[in-house]
């Protein structure tokens, strides 16, 4: 998975707590996110997170199960906004890219 990002402040302090137990619609427009389906459905690629000026996306792929969009949703979003999140269990990672090697 990959997380392509240039970090921006929320307006409030986000905890780790809030972002593992808010209700997720709550959540992702709280911090103004948009959830839209990638187009990309390789088995090992959970999703992405995206943030360019201030719009952020989290492209997950279609047709996972709904506790695995949960899951990465909110691990996304804890990275991005730099808050400590537990590991995630298994083989799920996170990778970040800078964004300048997204402009190659």
């Amino acid at each position: 998975m990959t997380l392509a990002q240039a970090r921006r402040t929320p307006q409030r302090q986000i905890t780790t707590d809030h972002i593992l137990t808010a209700p997720l619609p709550d959540l992702l427009a709280e911090l103004h996110v948009e959830l839209v389906e990638s187009g990309i459905t390789e088995p090992k690629f959970t999703g992405t997170a995206v943030r360019d000026g201030g719009l952020t996306v989290l492209a997950l792929p279609p047709g996972r199960p709904d506790w695995e969009r949960d899951m990465i949703a909110r691990q996304l979003l804890g990275t991005l906004f730099d808050v400590p999140m537990p590991d995630l269990p298994g083989e799920y990672r996170i990778t970040e890219l800078e964004p300048e090697l997204l402009a190659a």
